[in-house]
C-alpha cells in the first residue's frame, strides 16, 4: 500500500501530495511517475520532472515542526509537510497541543553558575535560562516551552543533585 505525504508549499492553500510506493522507493507526486529522484549529495538532489532537470539544495529541515526549507534553481521555498496519520487527527480535532512542562530538574549533578532569567520573566521555548557547570562543562539549561518563570529554587554558586528542581513556570 502506498504512503502518502500532503505538502503545502510557501503557505498555500493549495497541497501537493506526494506518495512512496514501498518504504525504499522514492517519493513522487501522487499519480505521476515522471518525476525521477537522485540524491547527489549531502542535502543535495537532481530532480527530472516533466523533461527538465532541477537542483534542488535542502537549506533546513525542522522535524519537530515538520517543515523543509529549500532552494530550488534561484528561488526558496519553504515546505509544511503532514503524513496521513497527522491530517487525519488533525481532521478530528485530536492533534498535539503544545504540552506546558511546569519546571526544569538538574538532568545531571554540578554547580549553578549563572541564572539568566528572574521570577516574572517570560520565556519562549529554548531560550536559556540557566548555565550548569558539569564534569567541568558548561551546560545551558533551556526552556523547554513558552512559560512565564514562578520560581528559581536554584542558587548561583551551590551544587544541585540530578533531578533536583532548578526553576518552576506557571
Amino acid at each position: 500500500m502506498a504512503k502518502q505525504l500532503f505538502a503545502k508549499v510557501n503557505r498555500s492553500e493549495e497541497e501537493v501530495v506526494l506518495e512512496r510506493r514501498s518504504p525504499h522507493s522514492p517519493w513522487t507526486l501522487a499519480g505521476d511517475e515522471s518525476a525521477d529522484l537522485v540524491r547527489t549529495g549531502p542535502s543535495q538532489y537532481s530532480v527530472v520532472h516533466k523533461g527538465r532537470s532541477y537542483r534542488v539544495l535542502v537549506l533546513k529541515e525542522d522535524k519537530e515542526n515538520k517543515t523543509v526549507r529549500m532552494r530550488i534553481g534561484g528561488s526558496t521555498y519553504s515546505v509544511a509537510l503532514q503524513d496521513e496519520q497527522s491530517r487525519l487527527m488533525r481532521t478530528l480535532g485530536l492533534e498535539k497541543k503544545g504540552v506546558q512542562v511546569r519546571e526544569i530538574k538538574a538532568p545531571m549533578p554540578g554547580l549553578v553558575l549563572n541564572i539568566l532569567v528572574k521570577p516574572g520573566d517570560s520565556v519562549k521555548k529554548n531560550d536559556p535560562v540557566l548555565v550548569l557547570e558539569a564534569m567541568k562543562m558548561e551546560n545551558v539549561i533551556k526552556a523547554p516551552g513558552d512559560a512565564v518563570v514562578s520560581a528559581i529554587p536554584a542558587v548561583t554558586g551551590k551544587a544541585v543533585e540530578k533531578g533536583q528542581l532548578l526553576v518552576s513556570f506557571s
